[in-house]
């Protein structure tokens, strides 16, 4: 079997494990709604910004990568 195949295979399972874990995970961490996340609500308007909760999962996705690279280096 060729490369491409098996990285689509590889890649279709970590989205499915990574949905699992976010489903699981979503009952006790409160991403999306931590503090410093903005969230505006006017009469007709709602305006909502995770900032924190992105700067949450960017180092969190920065930290797997480092592990990641120095496994398969």
């Amino acid at each position: 079997m060729s490369s491409i195949p098996k990285l689509l295979i590889a890649a279709g399972i970590v989205l499915i494990l990574v949905g699992l874990l976010w489903a699981l995970a979503g009952r006790f961490l409160p991403l999306g709604r931590l503090p410093g996340d903005i969230a505006i609500e006017k009469e007709n308007v709602k305006f909502y910004f995770p900032v924190v909760t992105c700067i949450v999962i960017s180092v969190v996705l920065s930290l797997v990568m480092y592990v990641i690279r120095l496994f398969f280096k």
